[in-house]
């Protein structure tokens, strides 16, 4: 067979190890489609594509302790009528929120890409550049050079990352019409039929990156931050009212201007003002800045979690999840629906640098 015959083979046999979960249960008769019914992958980056590398000098790593750390998921369910919307999802797997987005219709991936550089240029960008962490978000979310200080190639990059992923989700399992989030050529996504994602880190990122490249929507949990910095005021491809934000009044980032900063720089109060969804009921005046006061015992960690779907979602005493209507929203309520506009909040500080 040869080295490379060894490795093709070995390769596919690990992809095919790390797939099994996606086979629909129980199986089709052959020539027939799989039965209606929600499905979920498991693949690795580096298998998809052999271009994938590490680079442990930001902390991105192919694997860890001997145990891969490119697994990149995705969930879909064919019993709910689709909306025509693929989530990428910016941060790390949350069965939590895949189980919701599938739920409402929605395709949704989670990919591994380069986001580990956050721990080694830190929350304080140089003086002299306030886009600085904004040029190495793009470059990770692009795999463009945009920063001098990364050098992160397209194949490492989330947006390669995301396209390959589903052209390899389209081959794999074609009932469930992955192609459609891909060009005519498959040489690129349809990124208007595109919803990005995240969560503090990963919703800063979601929203530098719909600042460069126009997508359907942007959903951000606690965020975005980078608080030094003004590339959130840049021209954005992404329509103003295509952002929503939803965050918890004692998060540090919400107490210390960071998300009301930001939200303001993106134009979010031209499309309602901030709501209090605990106290207003969906669909919040159709306002794109959501905020809760619920309890959560003074716990500012607990209050930057709990606005996403999780472990540390809040729940009444049912059980049942109190935001379930927001998040449901979020990714939902159609983006003409607009509120009212108002004036910017005069106690959010633009200046926050010391």
């Amino acid at each position: 067979m040869g080295i490379f015959g060894t490795a093709h083979a070995a390769g596919l046999f690990l992809a095919g190890l790390l797939t099994l979960n996606a086979r629909p249960d129980p199986a089709a008769p052959p020539g027939q489609p799989p039965p209606a019914g929600k499905r979920s992958f498991s693949a690795r980056a580096s298998v998809i594509d052999p271009m994938a590398r590490a680079h442990p000098e930001l902390g991105f790593l192919l694997e860890k302790g001997g145990k891969p750390a490119d697994l990149q998921q995705a969930s879909v369910d064919t019993r709910v009528t689709p909306r025509g919307r693929l989530v990428i999802w910016l941060m790390g797997h949350n069965p939590g929120l895949f189980d919701r987005l599938s739920g409402y219709g929605l395709h949704a991936i989670r990919v591994h890409y380069a986001n580990g550089w956050f721990g080694t240029f830190g929350k304080e960008p140089p003086p002299a550049d306030e886009k600085y962490l904004g040029k190495i978000r793009l470059e990770a979310a692009t795999g463009q050079d945009f920063s001098p200080v990364v050098d992160i190639p397209l194949a490492d990059g989330m947006a390669q990352r995301a396209l390959l992923f589903v052209r390899w989700l389209a081959r794999e399992d074609p009932a469930s019409h992955w192609e459609q989030f891909l060009t005519d050529d498959q040489a690129a996504l349809r990124w208007d039929k595109v919803i990005v994602a995240g969560a503090s880190h990963g919703a800063t990122t979601a929203a530098r990156f719909a600042i460069h490249r126009k997508v359907d929507r942007v959903v951000l949990f606690c965020g975005p931050r980078d608080q030094y910095e003004n590339w959130q005021a840049l021209p954005s491809a992404t329509p103003a009212n295509r952002y929503f934000g939803f965050s918890h009044t004692l998060d540090t980032g919400w107490v210390g201007n960071h998300y009301c900063r930001s939200w303001e720089m993106l134009g979010l109060n031209h499309f309602g003002p901030q709501v209090d969804v605990d106290a207003t009921p969906a669909p919040y005046g159709f306002s794109r800045q959501l905020l809760t006061r619920a309890e959560v015992r003074n716990d500012a960690k607990r209050a930057h979690g709990c606005v996403t779907p999780g472990s540390a979602a809040l729940q009444e005493a049912s059980g049942a999840f109190i935001h379930e209507k927001v998040w449901e929203y979020l990714f939902t309520q159609p983006v003409e629906q607009v509120g009212q506009p108002v004036p910017a909040q005069p106690d959010c500080r633009l200046q926050l640098r010391k």
